[in-house]
Formats: C-alpha cells, sequence, structure tokens
C-alpha cells in the first residue's frame, strides 16, 4: 500500500500530476534502462565493438514490456541494483545475442543515463506548464494593470502600488525560471558512459567513440569526462524546481492573505464544497495555495538533498548517490502538483477590485504620507516637510480624522497647497508612481 501522498490514491493528484508520475515509475524508468541498453548495443554494432548482426536483434527483441518486475526486484535486493538483474532477464529475451548486451558498461552509467532520459521529459513537462503559467499572470497584470491596492511592507501599508503590478513581480520570477531552463539544459542533458572506474577501458581505444555515437543515438550530450562522481548537472536541476516551486510559493503566500476575511482582495475561484471546512460553514479555505506552499517547502528540503548527493568519494560513490533516486523524482512530481494547482488558481481568481479600493481608503489618506511630503518639499525643504507631514499623520492617526483634513488645518501646508492640490496629494490613485509602465515593461520583457 502507497504510504506517501505522492503515489496515494487519495492525495496523488494534489501533489503530483499523472504525466510526472509516469516519466518516474517503475515501467517507465525499466524502459529507460532498456531503452539506453538497446542504444548502446545499436552504436557498438555500427563501430564494430560487438557483431552487427548482434545489434539488430537485441534492437528486435528487448522489450521493456517483458520484463518481469517482481523477478527484477527480488535480485535487487541481493545486488543492491537493478542493472545486472534486468541485464539477466534481457539477456534470456534476446536469445544468443543477448551476451552483448552492457558491452563495457557499468551499472552508474545506465542508471544516470537513464534518470537523464526522464529528467528531459521531465522538463518538457515543466517548460509547458511554466509557459502557461506565464500566461496566467501576463493576463493578470495587462487586466489590472490600473486597479489601485495598497502596497504592504512588514503587512502595514507602505505605498500604493496596482495589482497589475504585484503580478508582474509574480510574472518577473516565473519568467526568468523560464529563462533559467533554457540555460541549464546544456548542462543537465548529458548522458552517462565511463565503465568501471570511469575510463572506458574496457572498450579500448574505442572508448571515446562508443560514448560520443551513444549520445548523438540518445540525443543528448557528451561529458569531456566522466561524471560519475561529478553530480552538480543533476543538482542543478533539483535547485531550479526549489527556485520554480519557491517562486509559486510566494503567490501562493501572497493570495492565501488576500483571501482574509479581513482583506477580502482575491480568492481562489470557487468551486463548490472546496475548501470547505467540516465544521464550519462559511468557511473558504485556500486550498491550491497551501498545496503550493507545502511543495515549495518540501522541494526546498530536497534541494539541500541534492547538494548533499554531490559529496562522493573517489572514483564510486558510497551512498550519496542513492539520495538522488528520491530527491530527483519526488522533486519533479512535487513541482509538477505545485505548477498545475497554480494553473488552477491563477486561472480562475476572483479579484475585488472594490474591496482592494476600501482597503486602500482604510487609513484616511495616510498611505500617501509621501506624497505629501514630496509635494512640500520643493517649497519648505525635504527634512522640515517630512516633520511637518509625521506631526499631521501622527494627529490623524490618534483623531481618526482623514489626513487631508488634518492638513487643512495646517497653516504651514496651506501656506503652500490650496485644498485641491492637498486632496490631489491624498489620492491614493495619484501616487502610483511608476507602476503601470513597469507592468507594460515586463509584459515585453523576454517574452515567450
Amino acid at each position: 500500500m502507497p504510504i506517501s501522498v505522492l503515489d496515494s490514491s487519495i492525495f496523488k493528484d494534489m501533489f503530483g500530476t499523472r504525466a510526472m508520475r509516469a516519466v518516474f515509475d517503475d515501467r517507465a524508468t525499466v524502459a529507460r534502462y532498456v531503452e539506453t541498453e538497446v542504444a548502446l548495443a545499436a552504436v557498438q554494432g555500427r563501430l564494430g565493438v560487438i557483431p552487427e548482426q548482434a545489434a539488430r536483434a537485441i534492437a528486435e527483441r528487448a522489450d521493456a514490456s517483458k520484463i518481469d518486475l517482481a523477478a527484477l526486484k527480488a535480485e535487487t535486493e541481493i545486488v543492491g541494483y537493478p542493472i545486472l538483474p534486468l541485464v539477466h532477464q534481457l539477456a534470456k529475451i534476446c536469445g544468443a545475442e543477448g551476451e552483448y548486451l552492457h558491452w563495457g558498461a557499468t551499472t552508474q552509467d545506465i542508471m544516470d543515463t537513464a534518470t537523464v532520459l526522464q529528467v528531459r521529459d521531465a522538463l518538457a513537462l515543466i517548460e509547458k506548464d511554466l509557459e502557461a503559467v506565464d500566461g496566467l499572470l501576463a493576463g493578470l497584470a495587462e487586466r489590472y494593470r490600473d486597479t489601485p491596492m495598497a502596497g504592504r511592507t512588514h503587512l502595514q501599508h507602505a505605498l500604493p502600488v496596482t495589482f497589475g503590478y504585484k503580478a508582474a513581480v509574480w510574472l518577473l520570477a516565473v519568467r526568468r525560471s523560464r529563462e533559467r531552463l533554457s540555460q541549464l539544459k546544456p548542462r543537465v542533458l548529458v548522458g552517462q558512459l565511463g565503465g568501471a572506474a570511469g575510463t572506458l577501458a574496457s572498450l579500448g581505444d574505442q572508448g571515446l567513440a562508443v560514448n560520443a555515437a551513444l549520445m548523438e543515438e540518445l540525443q543528448l550530450a557528451a561529458a569531456p569526462v566522466t561524471w560519475h562522481v561529478a553530480r552538480d548537472g543533476l543538482a542543478e536541476a533539483v535547485q531550479f524546481l526549489g527556485l520554480v516551486t519557491a517562486a509559486l510559493g510566494k503567490i501562493a503566500l501572497d493570495v492565501m492573505l488576500m483571501m482574509s476575511n479581513e482583506l477580502g482582495e482575491a480568492f481562489e475561484p470557487f468551486v463548490k464544497g472546496r475548501g470547505a471546512s467540516s465544521t464550519m460553514p462559511q468557511k473558504r479555505n485556500p486550498i491550491s495555495c497551501e498545496l503550493i506552499w507545502s511543495a515549495a517547502k518540501t522541494v526546498r528540503q530536497h534541494a539541500g538533498l541534492a547538494l548533499d548527493a554531490m559529496l562522493h568519494d573517489f572514483e564510486r560513490a558510497t551512498g550519496p548517490w542513492h539520495i538522488e533516486w528520491s530527491c530527483i523524482p519526488e522533486s519533479f512530481i512535487l513541482t509538477a502538483g505545485a505548477l498545475n494547482q497554480a494553473k488552477l488558481m491563477l486561472a480562475g481568481l476572483e479579484v475585488d477590485a472594490p474591496r482592494m479600493r476600501r482597503n486602500l481608503d482604510l487609513s484616511g489618506g495616510l498611505i500617501v504620507a509621501e506624497a505629501v511630503m514630496m509635494g512640500l518639499a520643493p517649497h519648505l525643504g525635504r527634512q522640515t516637510a517630512h516633520d511637518i507631514v509625521y506631526d499631521a499623520c501622527r494627529k490623524a492617526a490618534t483623531s481618526r480624522l482623514p489626513l487631508a483634513q488634518v492638513l487643512y488645518e495646517c497653516p504651514e501646508v496651506t501656506a503652500k497647497l490650496d485644498h485641491a492640490a492637498i486632496d490631489r496629494l491624498c489620492d491614493p490613485a495619484n501616487y502610483l508612481g511608476s507602476a503601470q509602465r513597469m507592468v507594460d515593461d515586463m509584459l515585453a520583457w523576454r517574452k515567450g
């Protein structure tokens, strides 16, 4: 029975996706092992390392669907690794020609290359989802470009922004993740063939030619030297997933806070029963955001594990390699789940612009105290203006009067500004700075 939310029949589609699980499940993993073994035999047949007839027979007969997983499991538990048991079964399936399987390779060559093939498929899914999230955020940024709301620092009103600006900030991190993905592929999608200690000694003077041909066959890059113990490529992939889920987690945190009753500015899409409480009928909990936030935390832990897994001893490791067997697939599945929840949440995000405006006005104009200060500064000097407005803010806060009304009664202010000018300065919608231009620039920045 499953014991993890990633393969639980109840939770697996909340924390992951079927498509990503299909990349890393047992059958897919075995199929990638077999694909690598067949490709190795094919290029060795072309290069005359093994008989070409044997290579053809292996290609025709090697069938991953014929592998007995129960037998593979039993023998793997004895050997400690699955490739020798796999080769035993494949050799029988391929007949006499099966003797030429796995020629000059070692277990880690096959497993690492299979992992890279899986990572290639997994990154393609991540890339597609990031593109979709990019489009959703760009749509929100454009639609709410001019919708004012309270900008908050330290959880306090700071200055006015627009919701489109907020969405553009979210978009920046997502678009940079898309850029990172294209940049990391050449470093990550690199196959492995080194033999027992990485020197390809068993293939004589044809070792490098076989390595190059194998990577070309599998459409992977070839490394200039064996990377059995140089694990930074796969570690980078997991760090990338940590950045993706953390960026999504920031979005989720903002939306969770905006969903609170006290703010009520934006909400996950309404689906009857979603986010309901077993005892409180009024509840509308931020379910997608909670799942994204959880994924960000967990993938961060896996990113640390992937860094630990880089610390290999000598030319082949004593244990760290095994860490990747869990942290790589789990990180990809959790990231796919977070992206799926983000698509669901952002596609139907309910934005309450009137509530944003009411919240913006909660302080009675205090949120634009800087605007008043900067309006007075040319007349009185910045520091003098700061002190006058500071005192006015304290009076407005304690008396619960609008800042504009307090300023009407301040002779130092009215000597320089009439009521209309004060009203303009105290209107948050007039103090958005370059927020709207930034939205436009973000939408145009490295689009696609």
